[in-house]
Protein backbone atom coordinates (compact mmCIF):
# COMPACT_ATOMS: atom_id res chain seq x y z
CA UNK A 1 0.00 0.00 0.00
CA UNK A 2 1.30 3.40 -0.98
CA UNK A 3 0.53 6.40 1.19
CA UNK A 4 1.86 9.88 1.92
CA UNK A 5 5.70 10.11 2.02
CA UNK A 6 6.25 6.65 0.48
CA UNK A 7 9.33 6.47 -1.75
CA UNK A 8 8.93 4.65 -5.09
CA UNK A 9 11.26 3.63 -7.89
CA UNK A 10 10.36 5.11 -11.27
CA UNK A 11 10.75 2.30 -13.84
CA UNK A 12 10.28 4.25 -17.07
CA UNK A 13 12.83 6.22 -19.10
CA UNK A 14 11.35 9.65 -18.35
CA UNK A 15 14.45 10.77 -16.41
CA UNK A 16 13.26 10.22 -12.82
CA UNK A 17 14.86 7.53 -10.66
CA UNK A 18 13.25 8.01 -7.24
CA UNK A 19 9.94 9.73 -6.45
CA UNK A 20 7.96 10.46 -3.28
CA UNK A 21 4.19 10.16 -3.02
CA UNK A 22 2.52 13.39 -1.90
CA UNK A 23 -1.13 12.53 -2.58
CA UNK A 24 -3.31 9.52 -3.34
CA UNK A 25 -6.12 10.50 -5.69
CA UNK A 26 -9.81 9.43 -5.65
CA UNK A 27 -10.22 10.15 -1.90
CA UNK A 28 -8.37 7.02 -0.80
CA UNK A 29 -5.96 6.60 2.09
CA UNK A 30 -3.76 3.95 0.44
CA UNK A 31 -2.97 3.25 -3.20
CA UNK A 32 -2.74 -0.25 -4.68
CA UNK A 33 -1.53 -1.47 -8.07
CA UNK A 34 -3.29 0.50 -10.80
CA UNK A 35 -4.14 3.54 -8.66
CA UNK A 36 -3.20 7.09 -9.65
CA UNK A 37 -1.01 9.14 -7.29
CA UNK A 38 0.76 12.52 -7.30
CA UNK A 39 4.54 12.38 -6.82
CA UNK A 40 7.54 14.69 -6.47
CA UNK A 41 10.76 13.71 -8.25
CA UNK A 42 13.47 13.27 -5.59
CA UNK A 43 16.35 11.93 -7.70
CA UNK A 44 17.10 12.20 -11.41
CA UNK A 45 18.42 9.27 -13.39
CA UNK A 46 22.05 9.56 -14.46
CA UNK A 47 22.14 9.32 -18.24
CA UNK A 48 25.83 8.49 -18.55
CA UNK A 49 28.64 10.18 -20.44
CA UNK A 50 26.62 11.58 -23.33
CA UNK A 51 26.95 15.18 -24.44
CA UNK A 52 25.44 17.53 -21.88
CA UNK A 53 23.20 19.23 -24.45
CA UNK A 54 21.81 15.92 -25.72
CA UNK A 55 21.33 14.55 -22.20
CA UNK A 56 19.50 17.67 -21.03
CA UNK A 57 17.19 17.59 -24.04
CA UNK A 58 16.29 13.91 -23.59
CA UNK A 59 15.18 14.15 -19.94
CA UNK A 60 11.49 14.87 -19.55
CA UNK A 61 11.45 15.51 -15.80
CA UNK A 62 13.80 17.17 -13.34
CA UNK A 63 14.32 17.03 -9.60
CA UNK A 64 11.47 18.78 -7.77
CA UNK A 65 8.88 18.33 -10.54
CA UNK A 66 5.35 17.38 -9.46
CA UNK A 67 3.82 14.69 -11.69
CA UNK A 68 1.04 12.13 -11.76
CA UNK A 69 2.00 8.45 -11.64
CA UNK A 70 0.48 4.96 -11.72
CA UNK A 71 1.52 2.39 -9.11
CA UNK A 72 2.74 -0.79 -10.87
CA UNK A 73 4.39 -2.74 -7.99
CA UNK A 74 3.98 -2.78 -4.19
CA UNK A 75 5.83 -4.53 -1.37
CA UNK A 76 2.59 -5.15 0.51
CA UNK A 77 1.10 -8.48 -0.51
CA UNK A 78 -2.12 -8.23 -2.45
CA UNK A 79 -4.82 -10.91 -2.60
CA UNK A 80 -6.15 -11.83 -6.02
CA UNK A 81 -9.69 -13.05 -6.71
CA UNK A 82 -8.44 -16.59 -7.43
CA UNK A 83 -7.09 -16.88 -3.87
CA UNK A 84 -3.40 -16.33 -4.64
CA UNK A 85 -1.26 -13.54 -3.24
CA UNK A 86 1.28 -11.41 -5.09
CA UNK A 87 4.12 -9.39 -3.55
CA UNK A 88 7.06 -7.57 -5.16
CA UNK A 89 10.50 -6.64 -3.84
CA UNK A 90 9.97 -2.88 -4.15
CA UNK A 91 7.44 -0.12 -4.68
CA UNK A 92 7.46 1.16 -8.26
CA UNK A 93 5.51 3.55 -10.47
CA UNK A 94 5.28 4.90 -14.01
CA UNK A 95 4.99 8.66 -14.63
CA UNK A 96 2.05 9.82 -16.77
CA UNK A 97 0.83 13.13 -18.17
CA UNK A 98 -2.56 14.73 -17.44
CA UNK A 99 -4.18 12.79 -20.30
CA UNK A 100 -3.08 9.48 -18.76
CA UNK A 101 -0.37 8.56 -21.28
CA UNK A 102 3.04 7.38 -20.03
CA UNK A 103 5.87 9.95 -20.24
CA UNK A 104 8.50 7.32 -21.00
CA UNK A 105 8.72 5.07 -24.04
CA UNK A 106 10.22 2.02 -22.28
CA UNK A 107 9.71 0.26 -18.94
CA UNK A 108 12.51 -1.47 -17.03
CA UNK A 109 10.82 -4.24 -15.06
CA UNK A 110 7.74 -6.31 -14.48
CA UNK A 111 4.34 -4.83 -13.65
CA UNK A 112 1.28 -6.26 -11.91
CA UNK A 113 -1.54 -7.89 -13.86
CA UNK A 114 -4.06 -5.69 -11.98
CA UNK A 115 -3.30 -2.89 -14.46
CA UNK A 116 -5.44 -4.71 -17.03
CA UNK A 117 -8.53 -4.44 -14.84
CA UNK A 118 -7.76 -0.76 -14.13
CA UNK A 119 -7.67 0.00 -17.91
CA UNK A 120 -3.94 0.82 -18.16
CA UNK A 121 -3.30 -1.31 -21.26
CA UNK A 122 -0.75 1.18 -22.67
CA UNK A 123 1.51 0.56 -19.66
CA UNK A 124 1.04 -3.20 -20.03
CA UNK A 125 2.05 -3.05 -23.69
CA UNK A 126 5.26 -1.15 -22.85
CA UNK A 127 6.27 -3.55 -20.06
CA UNK A 128 8.56 -6.48 -20.88
CA UNK A 129 6.53 -8.80 -18.62
CA UNK A 130 3.46 -8.68 -16.37
CA UNK A 131 2.85 -11.02 -13.45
Amino acid sequence: MIQLKTMLQCIDNSGAALVECVQVLKMKRHAKIGDRIVVVVQKQRNLGSELSGVAAASTKVRRGDIRHAIVVRTKKKYGRPDGSYIRFDDNACVLINKAGEPLGTRLNGVVGEELRKAKWSKILSLAPMHV
